[in-house]
């Protein structure tokens, strides 16, 4: 047996970005393990991993182990699942106070689709930015993702390019990722002031599909299986039918997921029912499209309909309450979902990618529209987040831990001078913790993340690089927003500014 080495010493000695040699048994005040149909907490726990899987779970393992590391006041838990993981640098944070949205460059103005559509990112910029994102989840605890970015920089949708640079870095790093390039068969245009309409080009968008599907054919299974496919048509009000069919039906022949945002916002609903005459997904029920193949963001605008409709096929929904709550909706409720029977993962869709505070947020959200605090608890998100996700994905080897699951393993410290004694780890990180309690990331037993520091990527140096992209983001806004006010006058400043003096 070996000596029980403290947590960074033991982590120090391991190589970054690589699965450590022989079995690894690792140990913390707690460790969230998975019995039977669901998690318990495992006090002084212990989990042991040995290549890319959980060999054990419990208390006193009989065998022999090649390192011991005691992480102490901490939770071993299952690494979170994130179906709408930023993947690009975050836009939403620049609507919080600016409004309305088509008056702030959040929507195409004709004048601009006529001179016609441009990439506003160089091909190395869209690189970077995906191994940027992926380092910021892996610093929050997050071992699976499902990325997501905006298409409105773009010249129409993601690039096959891009998606290759992605599931390099997704291997560099050492990040779980369910993906493909998003396509579209259309986009909304502003013809004036608060007046939006959809624009299609259904063959644009099928020849998106095509490459997406390709894409999945190549990259899927690469880095001993943590790259994977997802079919991303981009949102519902950007899709037509014969789009959405021809995905399905893709989906049915690659055997993967199809994620698509819907009943999500206000515009989307109205545009919907315009074209379609009713909800999205009553509109997809009615074609034939809805069943636990279909990942559906947001939900915060659905009917009591639409949510029965989910219920009834099976589809899976990404609740995202931090970027919802910012905008002003939220889900009504995630305790009625879940008494429905409607799977629900969790995203974060947004900056920070911080999972707990998300769930701290959904908790607040859900018992404010609950009018009541006992119909939910902290355990119900951290099931979202861990086993909802692992059934959208229709993966029962992420999300727990357990004999046979993948070792994707993130470590919360319980110790930080920030957060509340309390003798229950789940409560105490739903309530008080943040992404920045991460200690350390295993993903498919490779050490991704440890105190700080991610494989593959320097974050203090990627994070000044993210920010003279964003600042050159900016300065193009004028071309794209409605009667090109200057910056200024697009995104003014909370309080007014005053320069340095010169000189």
């Amino acid at each position: 047996m070996t000596t029980s080495l403290s947590a960074k010493q033991a982590l120090d000695d391991l190589t970054l970005g690589a699965r450590p040699d022989g079995r690894t048994l690792l140990t913390a005040d707690w460790v969230l393990a998975h019995e039977g149909q669901g998690h318990v907490l495992l006090r002084k726990g212990q989990v042991v991993i040995e290549g890319g899987a959980v060999v054990f779970t419990g208390h006193d393992f009989p065998g022999e182990v090649a390192r011991r590391i005691d992480f102490g006041p901490a939770l071993i838990s299952p690494g979170l699942i994130d179906l709408d993981a930023l993947s690009d640098l975050d836009t939403t944070i620049l609507g919080i106070d600016h409004f309305p949205p088509w008056k702030k460059g959040r929507v195409w103005p004709l004048s601009y689709v006529e001179r016609g559509p441009y990439e506003m990112y160089t091909p190395e910029e869209l690189a970077f930015q995906k191994r940027f994102a992926f380092g910021q989840l892996l610093l929050n605890g997050i071992t699976t993702a499902a990325p997501i970015a905006s298409l409105f920089y773009r010249e129409w949708g993601e690039t096959v390019a891009e998606f290759d640079a992605a599931a390099d870095a997704a291997g560099d790093l050492g990040l779980r990722v369910f993906l493909s390039p998003a396509y579209r068969s259309g986009g909304m245009v502003l013809h004036g002031p608060g007046d939006m309409r959809a624009h299609f080009d259904e063959a644009r968008g099928l020849q998106g599909l095509e490459d997406a599907a390709t894409y999945i054919g190549r990259q899927a299974g690469r880095f001993d299986g943590l790259v994977q496919g997802l079919l991303a048509p981009d949102r519902v009000e950007t899709s037509t039918l014969g789009l959405l069919q021809a995905s399905v039906t893709k989906a049915e022949e690659l055997g993967v997921k199809v994620r698509l945002h819907m009943a999500q916002g206000s515009m989307e609903v109205n545009t919907v029912r315009a074209l379609h005459g009713d909800t999205a997904p009553v509109w997809l029920a009615r074609n034939g499209l809805l069943s636990d193949r279909l990942i559906a963001p947001h939900a915060t605008n659905a009917t009591d309909e639409d949510l029965a409709l989910y219920a009834r096929h099976g589809v899976s929904i990404v609740h995202c309450p931090l970027v919802s709550g910012r905008g002003g909706s939220s889900l009504d409720s995630f305790s009625k979902l879940k008494g429905m029977g409607v799977n629900i993962a969790m995203g974060t869709d947004t900056t920070p990618p911080d999972m707990l505070m998300n769930l701290l947020v959904g908790l607040v959200t859900c018992r404010m529209n609950d009018g009541t605090a006992d119909k939910v608890s902290c355990r119900d998100f951290f099931d979202a987040a861990t086993l909802g996700g692992a059934v959208a994905l229709g993966r029962d080897d992420l999300g727990r831990l357990a004999p046979g699951s993948r070792a994707d393993i993130a470590v919360f410290g319980l110790d930080d001078a920030f957060m509340a004694p309390s003798i229950d780890p789940i409560t105490t990180l739903v309530t008080g913790g943040s992404g920045k309690v991460t200690r350390a990331v295993f993903v498919d037993g490779r050490l991704s993340m440890r105190f700080g520091e991610v494989a593959g990527i320097d974050m203090a140096q990627a994070r000044e690089q993210a920010q003279a992209q964003f600042d050159r983001l900016i300065a193009q806004y004028p071309a794209r927003t409605w009667d090109h006010p200057p910056v200024e006058e697009i995104f003014p400043p909370s309080y007014p500014a005053r320069e340095a003096p010169h000189g």
